[in-house]
């Protein structure tokens, strides 16, 4: 069942002089199975719309359902939603504490009373599903580097075997590398889980390469809604709320103004590559100048 947010609005410090406004009228229906991105500049109200999604913080006006049942009913259970929607902070300190990894890891299932053999048998499983290696399990968490950290704040998450994962800036901080790294490890799960992925980023380039849709915030409200050639076919307006396109999106783009065939809705480097090959294909078959051609 999808979560369903119904004229959600909030305001911080509400009935104060000091009142702001962070979501304007949200309505969005966020279906089981898909990886969906959100985006924003920097107080475009991204991470408070997802701490409304499993309860953190509550909607000054509008109703949120999950599963078909409203959240906000009288003698809802929180906590098995918060179980079913697990929600990774961006920085993952704010989620470690215990004095090893694996017992971090239990902290979750054991909260939700299962037996010791049922928390350990879920915390491992977690921990393999992330990439950490056996070695690290019984570290401090806060021996490890910051990717590991994400890891086990991810693993942490997992193991309470939620449907839908919410990670607000998994990768912020991290090198090329490690950003990669966790992100494919991110989609790996998706896959393999079926769950829903909900990731709120600021890099083009990464929701460009792994949602299937992507929700653009602007001033606490929803500014564009789809997949992302749709998304990013609008590079200008983003431009002028302080956002980009993925650096192909202007590539592609600049190709086509000089004459190339090509689709400019492209926005991974593997769509541009595959674009600009039958372009050079299709322009050799017809002999054009400058295209590979015969004069």
């Amino acid at each position: 069942m999808p979560i369903i947010l119904d004229h959600v609005s909030y305001i911080y410090g509400q009935d104060t002089e000091m009142s702001v406004k962070a979501l304007k009228d949200i309505n969005l229906v966020l279906p089981d199975g898909q990886f969906i991105g959100i985006i924003g500049h920097t107080g475009s109200g991204k991470s408070t719309l997802v701490q409304h999604l499993n309860g953190l913080i509550r909607a000054t006006e509008g109703h949120i359902y999950y599963n078909g049942e409203d959240i906000y009913e009288k003698d809802y259970n929180m906590k098995e939603l918060r179980s079913k929607v697990g929600l990774v902070f961006q920085y993952p300190e704010h989620q470690l504490f215990e004095t090893d990894v694996f017992s971090d890891v239990c902290f979750g299932p054991k909260n939700l009373g299962l037996d010791k053999k049922e928390t350990q048998l879920r915390a491992y499983d977690a921990l393999r599903k992330v990439g950490l290696p056996d070695e690290c399990f019984y570290q401090s968490p806060f021996d490890l580097s910051g990717g590991q950290k994400r890891r086990v704040a991810i693993a942490g998450v997992l193991a309470m075997k939620p449907q839908v994962l919410v990670l607000d800036e998994p990768t912020a901080g991290l090198d090329p590398k490690g950003r990669k790294e966790i992100l494919d490890q991110i989609a790996g799960l998706q896959k393999e889980t079926g769950m829903t992925i909900i990731l709120v980023s600021h890099s083009m380039e990464d929701v460009a390469e792994y949602v299937d849709r992507i929700i653009v915030m602007n001033r606490g409200e929803v500014m564009y809604d789809g997949i992302p050639a749709e998304v990013f076919r609008n590079y200008r307006e983003l431009e002028a709320v302080g956002l980009a396109a993925p650096q192909v999106t202007y590539i592609m783009h600049k190709l086509r103004e000089r004459g190339m065939d090509v689709n400019a809705d492209a926005t991974t480097i593997g769509e541009a590559a595959e674009e600009i090959v039958k372009a050079i294909g299709r322009q050799s078959r017809v002999s054009t100048p400058g295209w590979g051609g015969n004069p």
